[in-house]
């Protein structure tokens, strides 16, 4: 793909494509109990449209987004002018933060951390702004536990991310997140309803981490 072509689908095909596939309508239950217990000031790392708004309880004052897609964050006003609280973009790479540290409540991805090029970075500066007492919660993609399939999702990553934005399908996150200083406190694991062959894009998690001391 040409690097014409290639700005274009990243920056026009892309987020439509994003969008329709992590839609409310096949991942609305899944956020509802990623973001259930969120409250106060929240940091939103992948904020795409604003399909989270939908499920963030009224306990939530202020979401901080960081979305790089522009196409995405217009399509998401809508969403902000019926959510009625103060939604603010502050970045585009949740790799450097604009916040000051100890800043919000809660930070929120919702299959982001499987397509930031520097995660580490990203999941440090997470840790930087978050108030004592805070918590990161998510709701991702990634590693299998299965041998077969992650040999497969291994295989696969290096042509996946060419067309996906960059995504990983081989990415251990509840293994990056505690190597990055977080406690996991709660973590759900599944794989999505379909046929085996479907596997390596099916292995999904539910979490919530709190800084170590």
């Amino acid at each position: 793909m040409s690097g014409a072509l290639a700005r274009l689908y990243n920056e026009r095909v892309l987020p439509f494509l994003t969008a329709v596939s992590c839609s409310d309508r096949s991942t609305g239950r899944w956020r509802e109990q990623a973001l259930g217990d969120v409250s106060g000031d929240v940091l939103e790392v992948g904020f795409a449209n604003g399909t989270n708004l939908l499920h963030y309880p009224r306990s939530v004052r202020r979401v901080y987004a960081v979305e790089p897609s522009d196409v995405a964050w217009r399509r998401a006003r809508r969403r902000i002018e019926r959510f009625g609280r103060p939604v603010e973009r502050i970045g585009l790479d949740g790799a450097v933060l604009a916040l000051p540290d100890a800043s919000v409540d809660a930070v929120v991805s919702a299959y982001t951390l499987c397509t930031i090029p520097d995660l580490q970075a990203a999941l440090h500066e997470m840790r930087r702004v978050l108030r004592p007492g805070g918590s990161v919660h998510f709701l991702e993609h990634g590693l299998a536990p299965d041998a077969e399939v992650a040999a497969r999702q291994h295989r696969i990553t290096p042509r996946w991310k060419k067309i996906a934005g960059g995504c990983h399908l081989d990415r251990d996150i509840p293994a990056l997140v505690e190597d990055a200083g977080f406690n996991l406190s709660d973590l759900e694991s599944f794989y999505l309803p379909g046929p085996a062959f479907a596997r390596p894009w099916g292995w999904f998690m539910i979490g919530r981490a709190e800084p170590m001391p």
